[in-house]
């Protein structure tokens, strides 16, 4: 046997092996084994270099990288929508029957136990940190965080380390998958005994370790961590068709993917059922899980129901019971927010729960103190909102109970902290000089949803604002090597790197802009849509309160306070100092054809051929143009592509105006 025979055989019995170890958890050679033969082939390639492939099982672990590059999501990664419990599982499957007009829907009784059969599938929802996966001819190629779902950071030399993702197929084909990377509870252990033995920071919980370990911008350290990965979607390629989710996670087993088990419901009373079995079964396994997610399982009926907005409408999140736990009261700090509004958190005696040791506990406002009737010193109930944040739910006093008293003054900068009339809570009106309000803009401006500067971190913020470096969003910009190198925690080679991330972000659309201007009650999602409706920053500023509500989707209350916000001189004095340092705001919806679409509505309805349908819906939203997920006597175009479900029918019935893909194209592309 010749040196590329016997390397190729390494190979294959190597990836077998570890398909065997880390997929299916029954191998087939012992450590030493698998070791030997690991050593081998890494020497045979060592003294044959021109024989070593990406895909060999020795180049997992890939060079140090400077940062992740952003790319675009090939089909948006959406999220899911909430089911809390059996009745709102119910209710969520009678809106699936009727979207596809099965014939029982309008007899569907909520409390009943007959239901028109629509196949369901049923599987564990891993509390970790979703990817996409892309193979071209059966080679892993790109790994993707989600991101925002639209844009993720590129983390595949991370990815290749983990040994559940094979970095080929056993087949030879195209897709793009989608999984959650998580650490295992017993890893997760592990991982903290190490951490304190070497006096470093522990992690709260698997999820946070996950995600940690994956974001390492040295691959030898993900490495090190014991990350694994559960495949729950698939995209394949035209020549592969699946009618059903099943069919598809199948698929993906047989291809070398680790897939979770899942189960099959006639309807959703056995889906009921599955969850109530897997709330007490969740607590044997050895990674974290917060909950079930239901998939309508015909490819076809997925089709046909479409999205809203953030979420498919065929599929939805049944959310585990939170735990609960009691706790003593030790204090109650009140910390103060980029808005000025000030926030109560309960300092607890440290207790488990869910996986971690919780000390603090969010409060929300003071109506919820007084709703409560807390008093220090009393016992209070926590529990995980979400499974994420812990929230005092209950409060009984003790033999130690004693009033608290409420603060009259903020406790950052010692302002009379003042009432809003019609709003909850209590508020610190010293906007420009209280140093926890200025670090609170400052943090939300620099961070990735707004204009996305790396290397601020908190402890970083807190150092400028003291020495006084930096009181609004536009010192940043004037911000010197020679003052960085002033902050203890700022070295040469990180001075050199913020500087040139503050250059970088420079240049930013119009969208990200303003939702780095920190308007109150304006996010990320009502900032896209005043970038679609404005040309830029000018016009949004002489926007008049009629011209903002007629907006959809902008409310009345965000229509004031934009129009307050624009209404203060040094606001804008802010924006035009920041442009004259160089920040350059280009609108990505301002183009040649700038929003030639406004006004008009297109529906989507079958499988696209020449691009995706998360891709024609971007497109048109560029051009102004509103893509709804269902069809109404408002709709302009209903575009029909392969297998098109009742949408399209109901398009004629309506007599609205139908579009073939190659009529959309010649749309999109200004015909």
């Amino acid at each position: 046997m010749d040196v590329q025979d016997r390397i190729e055989k390494l190979r294959k019995t190597i990836e077998l092996n570890a398909y065997k170890y880390y997929v299916e958890d029954n191998p087939e050679l012992e450590d030493w084994e698998y070791d030997k033969l690991f050593r081998e082939l890494k020497d045979l390639e060592e003294q044959h270099p021109e024989l070593i492939i990406p895909e060999s099982p020795t180049q997992r672990v890939g060079g140090i990288s400077e940062k992740f590059a952003q790319v675009q999501h090939k089909n948006r990664l959406y999220s899911l929508d909430n089911s809390n419990n059996s009745d709102e599982l119910k209710q969520w499957y009678s809106r699936v029957l009727k979207e596809v007009g099965t014939p029982k829907a309008s007899q569907l009784s909520l409390l009943g136990d007959n239901y028109e059969d629509v196949e369901l599938v049923s599987e564990l929802k891993i509390d970790g940190l979703a990817v996409s996966l892309t193979y071209k001819n059966g080679k892993f190629v790109q790994g993707l965080t989600r991101g925002d779902g639209v844009i993720g950071e590129d983390i595949t030399n991370n990815l290749k380390t983990i040994k559940a993702i094979p970095l080929k197929l056993f087949e030879d084909i195209d897709v793009e998958v989608r999984g959650e990377i998580y650490m295992p509870v017993s890893s997760f252990d592990k991982l903290n005994k190490i951490q304190i033995e070497n006096n470093q920071k522990t992690f709260a919980n698997p999820r946070n370790a996950a995600a940690g370990s994956i974001r390492q911008l040295d691959p030898n350290i993900t490495a090190s961590r014991d990350l694994s990965i559960f495949i729950y979607a698939a995209i394949f390629d035209k020549g592969l068709t699946v009618l059903t989710h099943s069919d598809a996670l199948d698929k993906c087993k047989k291809l070398g993917f680790k897939v979770n088990k899942y189960r099959k419901c006639k309807n959703i009373n056995e889906v009921i059922e599955f969850c109530s079995e897997m709330s007490e079964y969740r607590k044997t396994l050895d990674y974290a899980t917060d909950g079930v997610v239901v998939k309508v399982n015909s490819v076809a009926m997925q089709n046909e129901l479409g999205y809203t907005s953030r979420a498919p409408k065929w599929a939805t999140a049944f959310k585990f019971p939170p735990e609960e736990v009691w706790s003593d009261l030790l204090d109650v700090e009140f910390s103060v927010g980029r808005t000025g509004i000030v926030t109560p958190v309960a300092i607890l005696k440290p207790v488990n729960l869910s996986g971690s040791v919780v000390s603090r506990a969010s409060m929300y406002n003071f109506d919820e103190i007084g709703r409560l009737d807390i008093s220090i010193g009393d016992e209070v109930l926590i529990k995980k909102a979400a499974e994420i944040i812990p929230k005092v739910v209950r409060a009984r006093k003790t033999s130690n109970s004693k009033p608290l008293n409420l603060p009259q003054f903020c406790p950052s900068c010692g302002a009379k902290l003042i009432e809003i009339d019609g709003e909850v809570g209590i508020y610190c009106p010293n906007k420009e000089h209280c140093p926890a309000q200025i670090k609170g803009r400052i943090e939300y401006f620099v961070s990735k949803a707004a204009m996305d500067i790396d290397g601020f971190g908190d402890s970083i913020i807190e150092k400028l604002i003291e020495k006084e470096y930096i009181y609004s969003p536009q010192d940043i910009y004037k911000l010197t090597y020679e003052e960085l190198l002033t902050i203890d925690l700022i070295k040469d080679k990180s001075a050199n790197n913020l500087l040139n991330a503050i250059e970088e972000s420079k240049d930013v659309t119009l969208s990200k802009f303003i939702n780095a201007l920190g308007i109150r009650f304006v996010g990320k999602e009502s900032s896209d849509i005043l970038a679609q409706s404005f040309k830029n920053i000018d016009e949004l500023k002489k926007a008049t309160y009629d011209d903002l509500s007629a907006i959809d989707g902008i409310g009345e209350k965000m229509a004031k306070s934009i129009i307050d916000f624009f209404a203060n001189s040094k606001n804008i004095q802010m924006i035009d100092e920041m442009i004259s340092l160089g920040v350059k705001i280009k609108n990505k919806y301002s183009n040649a054809d700038l929003l030639r679409l406004k006004g008009q509505s297109f529906v989507i309805t079958g499988t696209l051929d020449t691009m995706s349908r998360d891709y024609a819906q971007a497109k048109l939203k560029e051009l102004g143009a509103k893509t709804p997920s269902s069809v109404s006597k408002n709709i302009d175009y209903v575009v029909v592509g392969e297998n098109p479900g009742s949408k399209a029918t109901k398009a004629r019935e309506l007599g609205i105006k139908i579009l073939s893909e190659k009529e959309l194209l010649e749309i999109i592309n200004g015909g």
